[in-house]
Order: C-alpha cells, then structure tokens, then sequence
C-alpha cells in the first residue's frame, strides 16, 4: 500500500521541514518530492503536511505516519539485505554530539547493532567542534553533529531554531550582563550565542563551564543563567524564555551527518548507520517526559 520511495521522500521532508532541503537531501526534483508526497497521501487518504509559501509542518495524521514509515522501513531494509546475502562488517568510529545525551539515539544505535551484529561500533560523545575536528584529522568516520552557519559541509538531517532557555521561574535584569552557560571551545553554541549578544551590543558573564550537557542542565535548572539550545531538544526541566525577556535571536542550527575520508569497510558501515539515522531522524528530536 505504501511505497518504500514515497516513505523515504516523506521523512525527508518531515525531518527537514523543508521540499527545498529535502529534494537536496535525496537528489531529486523538488517537483519529484512533491509528487512522491501529494501520492502518499493519496495513498493514506490524509493530509500529512500543512504548508504554505514560507512553512512546512507536520500534521497530526502525519506525526503518526512519522513511526510507521520509520517501521516500514526498517522491515524493508532487513528484507532486502536478508534476500542479497549483503553483510556489513567491520570497525565503524561514530561521533555524536553532546546535544543527543538525552534523546533517543541510542534506540537507534541499538536497532543498529542488531541488524549488524558484525559492525564494531565505537561511540564518541563530544562537543559538535570537537567532533569536526576529530573527523578531519582521521579519528572519526562519520559524525552526528550541529555545523557552523558557514560551513556547507555534511547532510542535513533536520534544521531547528536555537533559542534561550533557563528555569522556569528565572527573570533576567536588563542593566545586568546576561548569565551564561555555555560549553566549552569549540562550542558551536557558545559562539553564536556569544556573537548575537556582541552584535547587540549586550553584556554578558560567563557563570558555568561544563563540556557535559548534563552539567549544562544541573546549573540551568538552579537558575544560575540561560543557555542556547536547540528548540526540540529542550531538556526536562528547563523552558523558552520568552520573547519580552529581551534577548537577541540566536537564528537557525543545523544538524548534519558527516562522513570521513577513510574507505573500505568503514565506509559500507559509515552509510548503513547514516541511512538508520535519517531513517529516525524523528526520534532525535524528541525526548522522554
């Protein structure tokens, strides 16, 4: 009922929010991917996109078609590789960046090794800048990540908004500099959120340090600042502050799959697990209550 061309287009237009993005993502015609879409929904008999000339967004019916292309899928990839006799083997060096610690990444890990028992995954958890760099110098090869908004490198997994966030309750002075909690360099948030309150002309300290989200999330939550963060990946606890609090916007961040220079069985393996990550892209953006 449902064409395995038509799910991939599909969640590639759901991750990114995005026929532009999308049609780049699988090298199509956006005229294509509209096509595969306006036919899956025929297919289902629901709309699964709400979208006019400046936005894409995903409607109830096609939240839900999110897990079950995602199912479809992965039972359609075990076929096909059960069927061609296809074995991926070999040692895979896969970098994730801190913003994932607490999503679901590691179901997708697990769905992974499962249906690759012979790949010897090793996983590194970084800051975004440091993986980049690990992966330039041969250490890594392939590399879950944010990117610099100058930096065209990598496949785009999905595109979100930074905004600030701090405790519920916090409330910012406006004749005080702004209380920050950023990672260490090379934080990719860091800078940015450095560079919008510089570009304001705002003044800012720096009021904790830690290259661990979760530190991150224990000063936030004491109220001790704010912090730049990926709007769908907003940790327990914490909240958006809102727009009369002041701050400059932070823009757009992307998260992007990069893969190394290294070839052979790496590579087999580099694809395999970066085919499972678009796959459930969806689940990366969310996180347990």
């Amino acid at each position: 009922m449902y064409d395995p061309t038509q799910l991939r287009t599909f969640l590639a237009v759901a991750q990114t929010l995005s026929f532009t993005q999308a049609a780049h993502r699988l090298g199509l015609r956006q005229s294509t991917v509209s096509q595969h879409v306006r036919r899956l929904e025929e297919a289902a008999g629901r709309q699964l996109f709400s979208r006019d000339t400046h936005s894409v967004e995903l409607t109830d019916d096609g939240e839900a078609m999110l897990g079950f292309a995602r199912r479809i899928l992965q039972v359609h990839e075990q076929a096909t590789a059960f069927f061609t006799g296809t074995r991926v083997r070999g040692r895979l060096r896969f970098g994730a960046s801190e913003d994932f610690v607490l999503t679901r990444l590691p179901e997708i890990l697990e769905s992974f090794r499962h249906d690759h028992p012979e790949v010897d995954l090793e996983l590194t958890v970084e800051l975004s800048g440091t993986l980049h760099e690990q992966l330039a110098a041969g250490k890594l090869d392939l590399v879950l990540a944010k990117r610099h908004l100058e930096d065209p490198s990598g496949q785009l997994v999905w595109r979100d908004d930074l905004v600030w966030i701090g405790a519920e309750r916090l409330r910012l002075d406006a004749d005080r500099p702004v209380p920050l909690i950023v990672y260490p360099p090379p934080g990719i948030t860091r800078a940015r959120a450095l560079k919008v309150l510089e570009s304001e002309g705002r003044a800012w300290r720096i009021v904790c340090t830690s290259g661990s989200l979760n530190g991150l999330v224990a000063a936030a939550r004491a109220g001790l600042g704010v912090m730049a963060h990926s709007r769908r990946l907003i940790p327990p606890g914490l909240f958006r502050l809102p727009d009369r609090s002041g701050l400059p916007d932070l823009g757009r961040i992307d998260f992007v799959l990069v893969h190394g220079r290294r070839r052979g069985t790496a590579d087999a393996a580099a694809n395999a697990l970066a085919a499972a990550v678009l796959a459930g892209g969806e689940r990366l953006r969310r996180r347990d209550d």
